[in-house]
């Protein structure tokens, strides 16, 4: 019995680093999505403008900045100025610390929402940002967040 239980453990052990590696590995994360349908930062942006409550979209841009203690969270920027700050439903998935500067396409609910300037200072400090300039954030911000079900890199 003793055997089989440590047989058991190892396979378990075996079956989860394999799944840890794939995930890393991986272009797609929580829900599988796929590209098409997907609005550019810019369109959602003009989207949002008049929007008064959360719209189920699929959105395509460009990683700008993605926690550096755990990938929970990122910001997607586009050239003309546009940003959106991304986290994962039910933080339920994360994504690769080394992902800054990729194209991705996400799937879920885009909203409006201010964000308390402790919870700036938090994201600032997860994003290896200076004292100084954690320091110098004074006032909540209100922004255009998304909570992504899924999200894909672009091919």
């Amino acid at each position: 019995m003793h055997k089989i239980i440590i047989a058991l453990f190892t396979a378990f052990l075996l079956i989860g680093c394999q799944a840890d590696s794939q995930n890393a590995n991986s272009n797609s994360f929580g829900e599988e999505i796929t590209a098409e349908g997907a609005i550019s930062l810019a369109d959602l942006s003009q989207k949002m403008s008049t929007a008064t409550d959360k719209v189920h979209t699929k959105v395509r841009g460009k990683i700008d900045a993605v926690c550096q203690a755990k990938g929970c969270w990122m910001n997607i920027v586009n050239d003309s100025g546009d940003e959106i700050f991304v986290k994962f439903k039910d933080y339920g998935f994360f994504m690769p610390l080394d992902c800054a500067g990729k194209e991705v396409i996400m799937d879920g609910y885009a909203f409006k929402e201010t964000t308390s300037v402790d919870e700036l200072r938090h994201y600032a400090e997860d994003n290896g940002d200076t004292p100084e300039q954690i320091a110098a954030i004074t006032e909540p911000k209100e922004e255009l967040k998304f909570m992504a079900h899924g999200v894909i890199f672009a091919q």
